[in-house]
């Protein structure tokens, strides 16, 4: 339905996705495993994200999050969203975690929540970083001049993406992110930019 919307709201929904703890990467089934993760939160509002942690990324750690997110896909694939908590799961995304440099699977998920909101920013025609009002405004010019969409899939395209920018991602705080995601953008777009084939 959405092919011609696929690339950039792939990268916004990164971005939008980072802000409620949720990678692209693995759809439902990530959020679902980091639910299962996070303690319980403190009666927020049931529709308000909590505010994503921003913290300056390293070389090391987008290096150990490309790493064990391809351990951890075949594993996150397989959950329903609607699953309760696997302790043994749990234990294996720990594991992994762990294995490839973090604390654990919370540190884990916050530089994942990083690089996320990052590459919600990122022109996926020039690989530059342009931020995530100005992918969207693009997304949205791209989608009123497709002529093979049909009107219904045009209308819903375009209602998301206003919606989008309704709702924009926290601005990246710490600006080196930016140089460093840009370093590794092939690598994290194949890894965390929302393709079906992850």
């Amino acid at each position: 339905m959405r092919e011609i919307v696929r690339p950039v709201l792939a990268a916004l929904s990164v971005a939008c996705l980072a802000m409620s703890f949720t990678a692209a990467s693995n759809s439902g089934a990530f959020a679902q495993a980091k639910q299962q993760m996070a303690p319980a939160p403190a009666a927020p509002a049931q529709d308000q994200a909590a505010p994503i942690k921003q913290i300056a990324l390293t070389d090391k750690q987008i290096d150990g999050a490309i790493a064990a997110a391809k351990e951890m896909d075949p594993i996150t694939a397989k959950l329903s969203q609607d699953a309760k908590p696997d302790p043994k799961v749990v234990a294996q995304l720990e594991a992994i975690a762990k294995k490839n440099g973090f604390a654990g699977y919370e540190e884990y998920n916050t530089v994942v929540d990083n690089i996320s909101l990052v590459l919600g920013g990122f022109d996926p025609q020039t690989k530059k970083y342009v931020g995530p009002e100005a992918v969207v405004k693009a997304q949205i010019a791209q989608v009123q001049a497709d002529k093979k969409m049909s009107a219904k899939d045009k209308k819903d395209a375009l209602a998301d993406l206003n919606e989008a920018l309704k709702s924009p991602p926290p601005a990246v705080e710490n600006k080196g992110n930016i140089d460093l995601v840009t370093k590794s953008y092939d690598k994290l777009m194949e890894e965390f930019g929302g393709s079906d084939d992850n």
